[in-house]
């Protein structure tokens, strides 16, 4: 975000808590340091119950009392020496800031070549006399022209009580600048090859290249957000009735009709009132297959209309549409800390003040041991210039943005950076069967005929009475084809018996559908040949159906299962990690779906507090349990869960009980949620492993002379680069869809 503009947004919590939440862009800061002193100084604002700073995202999120506003936080900030944004949308990236920095750090390149042309033509024998006072005239504007930026960051840092990057840079490259200046001005000429203006200027240049090409991959690593609220049009097309009207997205309320037209993108959420089209929902669910929408299909800001004219009612509009949820689920796991990042942070409160010691020890020690005041000048100055605190501080958010960025691209919404961090850990994954692993539409499996062939009238009439009927089942019977000769038949006297089936008219012949004591009330017998089933027909549910008093078929209704959930399983599998299945439905049907995908552990016949009691179980036995839902049912189980992981299609109270969200019903995105958590923890650990060895071995190299200040200013600059280039690397992650497809399987799913 840079000194560009981030999200403000303030959402009041429920009123026993009366807090106020405020997120906005911070400017100014260099590294890890300037991020843990902003922290501190929010933090001792009266009113405010936490604050926290992301030095990557350069941003910050404060829970305040309602007494705070955000000129309270904005005058904060600036009293701790940096600047708050806030705003409507986050900004889509620093360009501007990136290019002035970019043009510094050519200014500065240019000054800094000449002084080091001595030592750059040498080798090919040339020789260059740079002479001390020229040295000094370019060296000069580098340092408090173009360097002046360090000087005003070290004094704000210095104001608020921490040190910062740009204490050491400023005191190590000063240091070098003035020991050479005095020097010319006592020596002249004599003093040449003595003089370190080309390292302070060298040092300027590369610290200022590092932080342009740092500013741009923290850019991309946060691009995911930024792409997600791109997607939303800034006008909409109203219509009125005076005609359509090009009007802001602002203007835009619920209940009004919008008109898109083929290519465009979507403005809102919303009801489709008129037209059928594709729509490309890719950017927010990760499905690269468009889905055709049509009258009465609901529609989510943000996609794309790919084919047909479509007028839409809005049903939700700006911050409560789904892309607005999605970006702001994004952006706050983004802005979280890692719990490891806790530790990083009181290491960077006190890395300065440790840094400014070490290297007057190594001043005193070269001058004590030393050859005389030229080598401590430059041991002291390597110290300071290497030492890097933004390594550290950008280690785990970097990581971060860019895996939580990623697997929002893909369809897996992580909800926080916690459950980011357990998912690295499960060892056992646990299904919901219903809507889950099934599709949670019932189909009919088989009709057993009486007679031994298709009733064409009794089919068509359990079709007509199922029309009228709206329990889950019915479904089955009115997805069935019927004969066009009689697809016009209609039911009458339609009526509903709890727990039994249904009853109508229909072509004045008495019709029940159900179980066999709704027909057993009527004094319709069963046929044997129906009463008794194979036990490959014993799955699913059975409903009898008779007409005109004779009992003619037994339907036998299964829940399909999902057309990706073996493939899920397998993967899961794969990995080393157990899969069980624990569902309320019988022990016949769950051990059916399970072992069509591949599932050897079942748990059945549970209430939804069994289900939570069965987590907590599996838990007392050491295991990290995921639980996999989408119902209600599922909501305490989720919550119980190691990690709640909540598929999108389903209910908003097993949406809100679970920590990663999944944008589409594809069962093979829980594993790829799981690996993408991995992958991430994973370029945390090797980001801090960097970090951490690189100060360990670059501090006590330039301590002993090893270094020279142009190198050391150079390591410096390449770290904190390595860091965030290597947590880009996450940009690229894809879930391995085509992979989970080719794995053996233990079953096959909808023989």
């Amino acid at each position: 975000m840079s000194e560009a503009t981030a999200q403000f947004s303030s959402a009041t919590l429920p009123e026993a808590e009366k807090t106020t939440v405020f997120e906005f862009g911070v400017s100014g800061m260099s590294c890890a340091g300037c991020a843990a002193r902003l922290e501190k100084s929010l933090n001792a604002v009266p009113g405010v119950s936490l604050a926290t700073v992301n030095f990557a995202l350069e941003s910050a999120r404060v829970e305040a009392s309602d007494g705070i506003n955000a000129d309270t936080i904005t005058f904060a900030t600036e009293q701790a020496g940096f600047g708050a944004q806030f705003a409507d949308q986050v900004a889509k990236g620093g360009p501007s800031e990136d290019k002035t920095v970019l043009y510094l750090c050519i200014a500065s390149a240019l000054l800094t070549l000449p002084l080091m042309a001595e030592m750059l033509l040498m080798p090919f024998g040339v020789s260059v006399h740079v002479t001390p006072w020229i040295q000094l005239a370019l060296a000069a504007p580098v340092q408090f022209v173009i360097g002046w930026r360090f000087y005003r960051g070290a004094w704000a840092s210095l104001r608020g009580g921490v040190g910062n990057m740009d204490v050491l840079v400023a005191l190590g490259t000063t240091t070098a600048f003035l020991y050479s200046t005095y020097l010319t001005v006592t020596l002249g000429d004599a003093a040449r090859g003595s003089l370190y203006f080309e390292g302070a200027a060298v040092v300027i240049t590369l610290v200022l290249l590092g932080k342009y090409l740092e500013a741009r991959a923290k850019h991309r690593a946060t691009s995911a957000l930024q792409a997600l609220l791109a997607l939303r049009p800034a006008r909409a097309r109203l219509v009125t009735a005076e005609g359509e009207k090009d009007v802001p997205i602002t203007r835009v309320a619920v209940g009004d009709l919008i008109r898109v037209r083929p290519g465009e993108a979507l403005p809102v959420d919303g009801e489709i009132t008129e037209g059928t089209a594709d729509i490309d929902e890719s950017m927010l669910t990760g499905e690269s297959m468009p889905v055709t929408a049509a009258v009465g299909a609901s529609v989510i800001a943000g996609s794309t209309n790919l084919t047909g004219l479509l007028t839409i009612r809005a049903t939700q509009i700006g911050k409560d549409t789904r892309l607005a949820k999605i970006a702001d689920l994004v952006r706050a796991a983004q802005a979280e800390k890692a719990p490891v990042q806790k530790l990083v942070d009181r290491i960077s409160a006190i890395f300065v003040p440790t840094i400014v010691a070490i290297a007057a020890l190594t001043f005193l020690g070269w001058m004590v041991f030393g050859p005389g005041v030229e080598s401590a000048v430059v041991a002291a100055v390597s110290v300071l210039v290497i030492a890097c605190p933004c390594a550290l501080g950008l280690a785990a958010p970097a990581a971060i943005a860019a895996g939580l960025g990623a697997a929002a691209r893909n369809g897996i919404l992580v909800g926080d950076v916690t459950s980011l961090e357990r998912a690295g850990r499960i060892d056992t994954v646990v299904f919901d069967k219903t809507g889950t692993l099934t599709a949670g539409q019932p189909t009919v499996r088989h009709i057993a005929w009486a007679g031994g062939k298709e009733d064409g009238f009794a089919l068509a009439a359990a079709i007509a009475v199922q029309r009228q009927n709206n329990h889950p089942l019915a479904r089955a019977f009115q997805d069935l084809p019927v004969n066009p000769s009689q697809a016009a038949l209609q039911a009458t006297d339609f009526r509903s018996v709890t727990g039994q089936g249904v009853a109508a008219t229909v072509d004045g012949k008495p019709v029940l559908i159900g179980k066999p004591a709704l027909l057993d009330v009527e004094g319709i017998a069963l046929p044997e040949a129906l009463g008794n089933w194979s036990e490959e027909e014993d799955v699913g549910t059975h409903v009898w159906l008779a007409v005109d008093g004779v009992c003619v078929a037994r339907v036998d209704i299964v829940d399909r299962i999902r057309d990706k959930a073996v493939a899920a399983v397998a993967a899961l599998h794969a990995s080393g990690r157990s899969v069980t299945l624990l569902s309320g439905d019988t022990k016949r049907e769950s051990e059916r779906v399970a072992g069509l995908v591949g599932i050897d552990a079942v748990v059945a016949e549970v209430s939804p507090e069994d289900k939570a009691a069965e987590i907590v179980e599996m838990q007392k036995q050491g295991r990290s349990v995921a639980m996999v839902g989408d119902g209600i049912n599922d909501a305490p189980a989720l919550a119980a869960a190691s990690l709640g992981i909540a598929m999108g299609g389903g209910s908003d109270v097993a949406v809100n009980s679970a920590g990663i969200t999944l944008l589409r019903d594809d069962p093979r995105l829980a594993p790829a949620a799981l690996e993408i958590s991995e992958r991430t923890l994973a370029k945390i650990r090797q980001n801090l492993f960097w970090a951490f060895a690189y100060n360990t071995v670059g501090i006590p190299l330039a301590a002993l002379g090893y270094l020279s200040p142009g190198i050391a200013g150079a390591a410096m600059a390449l770290s904190s680069v390595c860091v965030v280039t290597n947590a880009l690397l996450l940009r690229g992650w894809r879930p391995r869809l085509d992979e989970m497809g080719r794995l053996e399987t233990r079953g096959r799913a909808n023989p």
